[in-house]
């Protein structure tokens, strides 16, 4: 799709280690509302998109890393593209939170069409997320 008016929300489901645990840091640190739930699984309203926390505590983590922009990037991430002034008050969110950063908050690829602002971390079960924000949206599948 291209158009961002009419782009569905995707859904994505992820493992946990423990579901109070996942819902005190997507929604108390993320801000992400809660939907339907059960002891094994939780829906979260993450920027319109459904994502499902799923007890299983075998499957948490991750264990390969790609080299980009001399960056080691967890391979298994998931995120959200936001604009700039939210990328930034949620830099300064997590920074006041304490969150220990795989790769800090920062801009990628400056100066090049895909110019962008990201920062990894994981949640409590180790699952990487990314937060990126393009200084031009419309960059986004640019090559």
């Amino acid at each position: 799709m291209s158009s961002q008016a009419t782009m569905p929300p995707f859904h994505l489901a992820f493992p946990v280690r423990d579901i109070e645990e996942a819902r005190q840091f997507y929604v108390g640190v993320l801000g992400c509302g809660e939907g339907r739930s059960s002891p094994d699984w939780v829906d979260f309203d993450f920027y319109g998109h459904q994502v499902v926390a799923h007890l299983a505590p075998d499957e948490c983590g991750h264990a390969q890393t790609s080299s980009v922009d001399s960056h080691q990037v967890p391979v298994r991430h998931f995120g959200a593209v936001l604009s700039i002034p939210q990328w930034e008050a949620l830099a300064d969110k997590l920074r006041s939170a304490g969150t220990k950063f795989i790769i800090e908050p920062y801009v990628r690829f400056k100066g090049e069409v895909g110019e962008q602002a990201t920062m990894f971390f994981l949640d409590p079960s180790g699952n990487a997320i990314e937060f990126k924000a393009f200084k031009n949206l419309d960059s986004l599948f640019a090559k």
